[in-house]
């Protein structure tokens, strides 16, 4: 493996290609503690939990995507890097998904797909239904802007706007996998979020957990819209995130 080393905020970087994919690691000063995260979509986007938890001894992972809507391939890929990472690296098999937006869906259909590799999940103004994102349904549904992300899930999917209305694929019909293996959730939004409502997608979140008793962590920003996603104080997420991964 041929490693190209940078800095990324301070920290130590490394590049290289994982199977046909871009991918990178970035290590903590000191001695790293064998936790790690990973990106799942938009590395270097609103890093502060990332900072925070690499100031901590974590390390930080990406693999670059082929789309954005959490595929089984792109989850197979990361399962197997998972597996790479843990030899090459000397990291727990497990890792934290970091999924803002669109990566919420990345991380969710992960989980699901490969629970045995996740430790908790932390899922930022997470789309977990296409029906609200990218389709806009009851809200600005048709739009150019809308329809051209819809045309991401086309071609990820295979999907038509018929099909859309009865799929069953969504990360919010995927909780229940979840629940069986007791996945851990931090989950942080915007109430004013016109991009992805938190009434059509982290509520379903809200409600889920609580009722079958698993570790949750929620915080609701108020006047919040999509962006910024974070908290202005990382510490108690990132807390609940030790405590639990």
């Amino acid at each position: 493996m041929e490693y190209t080393y940078s800095e990324w905020n301070g920290f130590r970087r490394a590049d290289f290609r994982f199977e046909d994919r871009d991918a990178l690691m970035i290590f903590p000063h000191g001695e790293q503690n064998g936790k790690w995260m990973m990106k799942m979509e938009y590395f270097g986007a609103f890093p502060a939990l990332e900072i925070e938890l690499l100031s901590r001894g974590w390390c930080l992972a990406y693999v670059r995507n082929k789309n954005r809507w959490g595929t089984d391939e792109d989850s197979d890929l990361k399962a197997r890097f998972a597996d790479f990472a843990a030899e090459e690296f000397g990291l727990e098999n497990r890792f934290v998904p970091v999924g803002m937006s669109c990566g919420g869906f990345c991380a969710v259909n992960f989980a699901a797909r490969h629970p045995d590799k996740v430790s908790v999940l932390y899922l930022d103004a997470p789309v977990m239904n296409i029906l609200s994102f990218p389709l806009g349904v009851g809200r600005d549904y048709g739009t150019p802007e809308r329809m051209k992300v819809w045309q991401e899930v086309v071609d990820a999917y295979g999907l038509d706007i018929s099909s859309a209305l009865t799929w069953r694929e969504n990360p919010m019909d995927k909780l229940g996998i979840l629940a069986e293996h007791k996945i851990p959730a931090a989950l942080i939004y915007g109430d004013s979020d016109p991009v992805v409502p938190y009434h059509e997608n982290g509520i379903v979140l809200e409600k889920f957990y609580p009722e079958n008793g698993l570790p949750f962590f929620i915080r609701g920003k108020e006047g919040c819209a999509h962006h910024p996603h974070g908290l202005e104080d990382s510490m108690p997420l990132a807390d609940f995130i030790e405590a639990h991964a």
